[in-house]
């Protein structure tokens, strides 16, 4: 009798981390960026989940030189808006039959052009790979999970 128990014990417990392990394996929560051309760590961007859309802000910038900078490239209604606090991941669902979120877009405030956007949680949860397109052309960057 106490073996069964402990069985359902551990069954429950494996259930229970299992599903833990993937609520983490989404793109939902604070990531650390890093720039895909010079490896430097840019900024913290949180990423949120609404009625099954995700959108990304920026939250903080690293480099304390960039605190006031503006989006002066960006076309859009983002045009010499601070980059600070900016919303740079939108329209984002995920994709019922792969692995990732897509069908959004993300914006470069350093260039002001918006691509479209497919993100991939990789290492449980740990990384997001980040892939911005532009026709048959992609840009890579894995952001770090901050939490």
């Amino acid at each position: 009798m106490h073996k069964t128990l402990a069985r359902h014990a551990l069954a429950a417990a494996l259930a229970l981390a299992a599903a833990a392990a993937l609520a983490q394996a989404t793109p939902v929560g604070l990531w650390k960026t890093i720039d895909d051309e010079t490896k430097q760590e840019k900024s913290y961007v949180r990423i949120a989940e609404a009625d099954g859309v995700l959108s990304g802000k920026i939250e903080k910038l690293l480099d304390p030189s960039k605190q006031d900078t503006k989006c002066d490239k960006c076309t859009d209604a983002r045009k010499d808006q601070p980059v600070l606090g900016m919303t740079i991941v939108e329209g984002v669902k995920k994709n019922p039959d792969e692995p990732y979120w897509d069908g959004g877009t993300i914006l470069d405030p350093n260039n002001g052009k918006t691509y479209k956007v497919r993100l991939t949680p990789q290492d449980g949860g740990k990384t997001l790979q980040v892939r911005g397109f532009i026709g048959p052309f992609y840009r890579n960057q894995t952001w770090i999970r901050v939490e």
